[in-house]
């Protein structure tokens, strides 16, 4: 269809405006008044010919049944015949298989089928659910439920009268197709059908579940005739087996409803539920899986609870457990099982002592005739998971014999791995009801030395594992019968029995394949694993693409469709093979795949219309397929043919557009559309209307077309049409909309066709657009979350329903199934309505206004996040503490650990050192700093500044006057009370007069030094890091009262805690010094400004890479602050700019330069006051320098390149007429900009009234002589030049007197051989 009419869009809020109603009753009123007379006239007429016409049309249909029927009885006899007979068909397995054949005779023919292989007669009764025989107008159906792959299986149909039987068979086979005709007698059987009419209505789906929970399946129905003592028979089926009523499920039938309740899930519980009930013709059926996941484990990390509890071998004290492991995705490796026992009211006891690594388990030690129930829970290393659903009980069985000296026979293993090995025997045979036990003795290898097995165990049952036994010697067995009358002879020793695992876990699966199924589900595929190892099944694994979180699909190990997935999401499958073993390794994963439906080829276009017709030519119209079959639609084909014909033409062989070509004027033509997708072309539309192919001449526009509906809500809903092709006499003005209810149709003017019927309710689980602010960024958008969309759905946002293209006002980004437009700087300009539609959906769409008030409160909340405040918890404190100090404190509500601060004293920043300390909590958002010896010059205004990633905040305090006097009081007399203490603590033994503190060496060594007091020879001296001592070349020395840590060529290794201890007989001091935060930008800041003192100017050095600037110091670490600048612009390191350095000095490395590399490079070193600047100019110097062999050849032309010349302009001569002006200019060049200077025979020419100099630019230089005389005559000269070097050119300038000749041939123009015109 073409896109070139333009589109119109209005809003219906399901009412008729003012305006519109008037213009209405207008035109009504001008039709007159006799108008509704002669409608009701005419509606009358039509009812009543149609009345006439159906009595007339069901009087004929009753004479020819009538005739129809008395032919019945005297029609001659036939013999039954095929008239369409059975046909081979090619299905998968499980997959339903329907068998029809139409057959003909008279009487009308008895029809039986039978299975070919035994030629037994097919009965639905027999296997309720598998087979369903149908009748119906003569076609006769055989419909197999969940065919089985069990080799070739052929049915028959054989069908009789009294005349002849005829019998035809087909085949259900992958690769055979044929049929087979032959004759046989029937075989009877009386069939047995319920009386009952059931229809089923709503149909329970998809079921999920978690265990402990309680659920119920319902499916309604309709039951004719519905007895309430009579209900219909319902079967209900998990995976092909029957269910029954039990304290698992409960059942019931009635009220026009079949439920199937489950009291309390469990994984056993999953599975595919089918519900099948007896109905007059057969069976009618519904299936659906129900999913059960885990329930919430006691421990976090726990796994799952296994499943499928069993019980087999059921002996006297013995039974042989067994179970299915659990689903493991997120959690740790299961380890082993444990199998827990009840019998009677007794609580559970568990049967082994250690976790079992197989899923299956000996238990003996039974009591004879008790009855038994089993349980198991899987252990990791996380802990235990939830107990398992019990099994079903079992009794131990009670067998007596008289052995009277038979030995048991048949010794062999039944069970054997690594955990254990299980023997079975053969009991002697039965001889009265003396009550028997057995011995078992073993034999290591071929020897003869036996020895007994079970020691202090009486062995009741033919049957006993053992756990002991050594994994690398193999053994021989023996078995002897004891009862009360002796013991019998050993039985024949068994073969060599080792513990070993015969089969071990399976491998993994082949490749995994994921198709499309449904809108919530997909097929998964895989190849087995080589090493089948008597699987149980597989477990399936899903993930959203980028999520990297795997969720199981499965609890129980078989083959389904994997439902419950995300519409609009793209997922991996994996698969992992499950045994007795355990779980295999996860297969490989699969390829990406977008949840929709499966592709399908769409369904046929409707509605066509004639839009426009020029008398050869029509422009088509027609309504899209309602089902586009899961992906759009690419492309449309229109045939059409003349009105009377039946045959159609293509229009063309390529896809159609909406005019049709080629027609002939004054004929009538009919036409049908076909669409085509991605998955071939669909069924062609139903054939339009003829149209006549006649000139349109009318003054009225042509139909409007393309009605669509969008943002369809319980009240209103947004029409879109697009403009009429054909628009009249004169330019379309305007629209009128009209509605009506289905079914009550009554348009006044003249219109497009009628649109579909929509159905005034919002989709459900719709969402709108929301107004919000990005929490991070703070920018203002519009959202919108689409609830399903397709793989190819498009997000199109519109202002005022005008697609917004490229704009610099906003930005529109879409991630999976939400999109969001962005605003760049939003005003008032940005308010209006907005709205959104999703291609490839079922209308999605949304529309939302911004008022200024809405507006006004988002750019608030904008500002906000762009400009954060750290919360405060208290202000800026302080407090006086012992010794005369001061501590100021701040607390804020929440703080990270890469938040900054810092304290500002009376406009001035204080850092932590000598009489300050400062300190911080991150974790309880404390900022503290202490003032030792609190003094009237610390009075003034402190003030504390918090940055904390984009958020800050700060706090002020002042002390000054009157406030800060009563506090120095208190300080001194604090001091005076705690002088005498510090006098006597520090007089008993050796202590520090100065702590710990740091200075840097001129070498830029850093020194941790502290002073003694009080020491004396004994007194010891030792340093250490982190509390590991540090031993230095030359031991302290206490008794020069000073002591000092070097740390030379410091660098981040060097952060740390350092102490210093000082002690004796008379006491111990101790000095901390931490090297980290803040005191280690301290001390590179103080690295840095030596260093940076010392550094010498650039200096540059070739390098076969290309050039290296280098700068020496002494002292150079990554960690102090330097940067290197090109022009002004700051360097970053690169694969073309390399920044480094050594311990001795910082180099940039420019690798093959190039002209850009030109100019003025520098470096500059921070110390955090101050920085120190050096530079080099990169811009010719090396030439001719001879230093730089390797040097590429670009380097070597950057003097000739940027030194100052004159580019052109200049003639070698000049020949002027006397009285004139004589201008000459010229265009320079260099970098930096040159400077020009003009000469006349040698001499400087300066600018004044009769020679104006001018340079203009830095590009265009200009020597003006006004009025030129004889005199001014003379060799002029122009020198450009800069730092790089110049260029000096030469003019001769004549001057002639009006009436002479001139001819003034120069050395220079013979060497050029220019010619120089005068002005």
């Amino acid at each position: 269809m073409s896109d070139s009419a333009p589109t119109i869009q209005t809003t219906c809020v399901l009412c008729r405006e003012p305006e519109g109603m008037q213009e209405y009753q207008r035109m009504a009123a001008h039709f007159g008044r006799d108008l509704s007379t002669m409608q009701q006239e005419l509606h009358r007429m039509r009812v009543a010919t149609h009345e006439q016409v159906e009595n007339i049309e069901i009087t004929r249909e009753v004479r020819e049944r009538m005739s129809v029927r008395r032919e019945y009885h005297t029609d001659t006899p036939k013999a039954p015949d095929f008239l369409v007979g059975l046909r081979s068909h090619t299905v998968w397995e499980k997959t339903p298989v329907k068998l029809f054949c139409t057959v003909a005779g008279s009487p009308t023919p008895i029809v039986k089928w039978f299975e070919y292989k035994n030629n037994v007669p097919i009965d639905p009764l027999s296997a309720p659910g598998k087979y369903k025989i149908e009748k119906k107008y003569g076609v006769h159906g055989l419909i197999i439920s969940r065919y089985g792959h069990l080799g070739n299986k052929h049915f028959n149909i054989l069908k009789h009268n009294v005349y002849k039987i005829l019998l035809l068979t087909t085949t259900v086979n992958k690769n055979i197709c044929f049929l087979l005709a032959k004759m046989a007698l029937p075989l009877l059987s009386g069939i047995h059908r319920s009386k009952l009419e059931v229809t089923l209505l709503d149909r329970f789906g998809v079921t999920f579940g978690t265990e402990g929970e309680s659920l119920t399946l319902v499916a309604t129905m309709v039951v004719v005739p519905d007895l309430p003592n009579l209900p219909p028979e319902a079967l209900w089926y998990r995976d092909d087996t029957l269910l029954k009523p039990s304290r698992w499920v409960e059942m019931s039938v009635g009220g026009g409803a079949a439920k199937l309740t489950f009291p309390h899930l469990n994984k056993d519980d999953e599975g595919l539920y089918t519900l099948r009930i007896w109905t007059k013709d057969g069976t009618t059926e519904h299936s659906a899986y129900l999913f059960v996941k885990d329930a919430a484990p006691s421990v976090v990390g726990a796994p799952g609870s296994p499943m499928d509890v069993t019980v087999s071998d059921v002996n006297k004290d013995y039974v042989l457990v067994s179970w299915k492991p659990p689903n493991t995705t997120n959690e740790p490796l299961i380890t082993g099982y444990f199998v827990d026992r009840l019998s009677g009211t007794k609580d559970w006891v568990q049967c082994n002592g250690s976790p079992v690594k197989v899923c299956k388990l000996p238990v003996d030690g039974l009591t004879e005739g008790a009855s038994y129930h089993f349980r198991v829970r899987a252990v990791n290393s996380a802990g235990i998971s939830l107990p398992s659903r019990m099994s079903s009980g079992v009794t131990a069985a009670e067998v007596e014999s008289d052995v009277e000296g038979r030995p048991p026979t048949e010794v062999h293993a039944t069970e054997i791995n690594r955990a254990y090995v299980v023997l079975s025997w053969k009991p002697p045979s039965l001889r009265g009801r003396a009550p028997l036990w057995y011995l078992i003795e073993k034999s290591e290898g071929n020897s003869n030395l036996w020895q007994r097995v079970n020691t202090g165990v009486q062995i009741r049952s033919p049957r006993y594992a053992i756990f002991d036994l050594d994994v690398k010697k193999a053994c021989r067995f023996r078995i002897i019968a004891v009862n009360k009358y002796g013991p019998s002879e050993p039985s024949e020793p068994s073969d060599l029995i080792q513990k070993v695992d015969p089969h071990g876990v399976p491998s993994a699966p082949g490749q995994v394949i994921a198709s499309r199924n449904t809108k919530t589900s997909a097929f998964v595929q895989w190849d087995p694993p080589k090493n089948l190892s008597n699987l149980m099944g597989y477990y399936v694994d899903c993930c959203v693409v980028g999520s990297k979180v795997w969720t199981p699909c499965n609890h129980r190990p078989y083959k389904f469709v994997v439902h419950g997935l995300i519409p609009g999401e793209t997922y991996i499958f994996r698969v992992q093979a499950v045994n007795a073993y355990g779980l295999s390794e996860e297969s490989q994963e699969s390829a990406p795949l977008f949840i929709d439906a499966a592709l399908t080829a769409p369904s046929a276009p409707y509605g066509i219309t004639l839009l426009s017709c020029d008398g050869s030519s029509m422009t088509l119209a027609w309504k899209r397929p309602k089902n586009t079959g899961g992906t759009r639609i690419t492309s449309y084909y229109v045939d059409k043919r003349e009105a009377g014909s039946l045959n159609w033409k293509e229009v063309s062989h390529s896809p159609a557009t909406s005019r049709v070509e080629n027609l002939t004027a004054g004929v009538f033509y009919e036409f049908k559309v076909q669409a085509g997708n991605l998955a071939g072309v669909g069924l062609p539309s139903e054939p339009s209307k003829a149209f006549a192919c006649e000139e349109w001449t009318m003054p009225e526009p042509g139909p409007t077309y393309d009605l669509s509906f969008w943002e369809v809500r319980d009240h209103s809903l947004l029409l879109q049409w697009r403009a009429p092709v054909y628009s009249g006499a004169s330019p379309v003005t305007g629209y009128f909309v009209e509605m009506a209810k289905k079914g009550s149709l009554r348009l006044y003017f003249v219109a497009s066709d009628v649109s579909d019927a929509v159905c005034a309710k919002a989709l459900p689980d719709i969402k709108e657009i929301e107004c919000g602010v990005d929490e991070e960024t703070g920018d203002i958008f519009l959202s919108f979350e689409a609830s399903e969309i397709s793989e190819h759905s498009k997000f199109t946002w519109s202002k005022s329903y005008k697609e917004i293209s490229e704009s610099n006002r906003a930005s529109v980004s879409t991630v999976g199934r939400r999109s969001r437009l962005t605003f760049v700087n939003p005003d008032k300009e940005d308010l209006g309505i907005y709205s959104v539609a999703v291609s490839d959906t079922d209308g999605l769409s949304s529309s939302h206004t911004i008022t200024e008030e809405e507006l006004n409160k988002v750019l608030e909340l904008s500002y906000n996040i762009r400009h954060p405040i750290v919360p405060l918890k208290t202000e800026l404190n302080y407090e006086v503490l012992e010794k005369g100090h001061v501590r100021f404190w701040l607390q804020v509500q929440k703080m990270s650990s890469a938040a900054s601060y810092r304290f500002i004293v009376n406009d001035k920043e204080v850092t932590s050192g000598e009489g300050h300390k400062i300190s911080h909590n991150a974790s309880t958002g404390l900022i503290q700093m202490t003032i030792e010896h609190f003094t009237r010059a610390n009075e003034g205004t402190y003030t504390l500044q918090i940055h904390d990633g984009k958020a800050k905040n700060q706090s002020s305090l002042v002390l000054v006057g009157d406030v800060a006097k009563p506090r120095l009081f208190c300080f001194h007399h604090v001091e005076i009370a705690f002088i005498f203490i510090y006098f006597y603590l520090f007089c008993l033994g050796p202590h520090f007069s100065e702590y710990l503190t740091f200075h840097v060496n001129d070498d830029c060594t850093v020194m941790l030094v502290c002073k003694l007091a009080n020491v004396k020879k004994e007194t010891t001296f030792m340093w250490f890091k982190d509390d590991e001592e540090i031993t230095l070349d030359v031991a302290p020395n206490p008794m020069s009262g000073t002591c000092a840590l070097p740390i030379p060529l410091f660098s981040r290794k060097d952060q740390g805690v350092y102490k210093a201890v000082l002690g004796d007989d008379r006491g111990k001091d101790t000095s901390v010094f931490e090297i980290s935060g803040q005191v280690f930008e301290d001390i590179i800041n103080a690295i840095a400004h030596i260093a940076g003192s010392s550094a010498s100017e650039l200096m540059l050095q070739c390098t076969p890479e290309g050039i290296r600037l280098q700068c020496y110091m002494k002292y150079y670490t990554e960690e102090m602050k330097t940067s290197w600048f090109h022009k002004e612009s700051k360097i970053a390191s690169s694969e073309k700019m390399r920044i480094g350095g050594t311990s001795e000095m910082a180099w940039m490395q420019i690798c093959e330069p190039t002209d850009k590399e030109k100019g003025h490079y520098s470096i500059e070193i921070h110390d955090g006051k101050s920085s120190h600047t050096r530079s080099f100019d990169l811009s010719g110097q090396v030439h001719g320098t001879g230093m730089c062999i390797h040097l590429p050849k670009c380097l070597f032309s950057l003097s000739s390149v940027d030194r100052g010349r004159v580019v052109g302009g200049l003639p070698d001569v000049v020949t002027i007429m006397e009285y004139k002006t004589l201008s000459l200019t010229c265009t320079v060049w260099g970098d930096p900009k040159p400077e020009v200077t003009w000469f006349k025979n040698e001499q400087e020419v300066l600018s004044d009234d009769h020679n104006q100099i001018s340079f203009e630019s830095g590009k265009f230089a200009s020597l003006t002589i006004k009025n030129v005389t004889v005199e001014d005559s003379g060799k002029y000269s122009i020198n450009v030049r800069n730092k790089y070097g110049g260029e000096f050119v030469e003019i001769t300038v004549s001057v002639y007197k009006q009436g002479d000749k001139f001819s003034l041939v120069t050395l220079r123009e013979l060497k050029s051989g220019s010619t120089v015109y005068p002005p």
